[in-house]
């Protein structure tokens, strides 16, 4: 059973910048996708950010602002979230699929203060 372990959530001032992390208990060489997924108070779980084959996607409402990497040798994925605004406070949920799985880390709180 592979563990995704996220930190780097908390509290900013819109405008403001946080970079989220995600650790996998094994190598993620196989995980395609892999990606962030937010949910927010009374929404549905949208997709923000995943990367595949070495190409990138993103939604709409975060292009230009966050960026998603991925470091196979640290089986590390991050998004870097510059130009904060109100609108992407949620929970992050980091995801990987492993050929037919998927798995889920446990979330970490994002906050964007006005």
């Amino acid at each position: 059973q592979v563990q995704l372990v996220e930190s780097g959530g908390g509290l900013v001032q819109a405008g403001g910048s946080l970079r989220l992390s995600c650790v996998a208990s094994a190598s993620i060489f196989s995980f395609n996708p892999l990606g962030w997924y937010r949910q927010a108070p009374g929404k549905q779980r949208e997709l923000v950010a995943s990367t595949s084959g070495g190409s990138a996607n993103y939604a709409d409402s975060v292009k230009g602002r966050f960026t998603i990497s991925r470091d196979n040798a640290k089986s590390t994925v991050t998004l870097q979230m510059n130009s904060l605004k109100v609108e992407d406070t949620a929970v992050y949920y980091c995801y990987a699929r492993q050929y037919s799985t998927n798995y889920w880390g446990q979330g970490t709180q994002v906050t964007v203060s006005s």
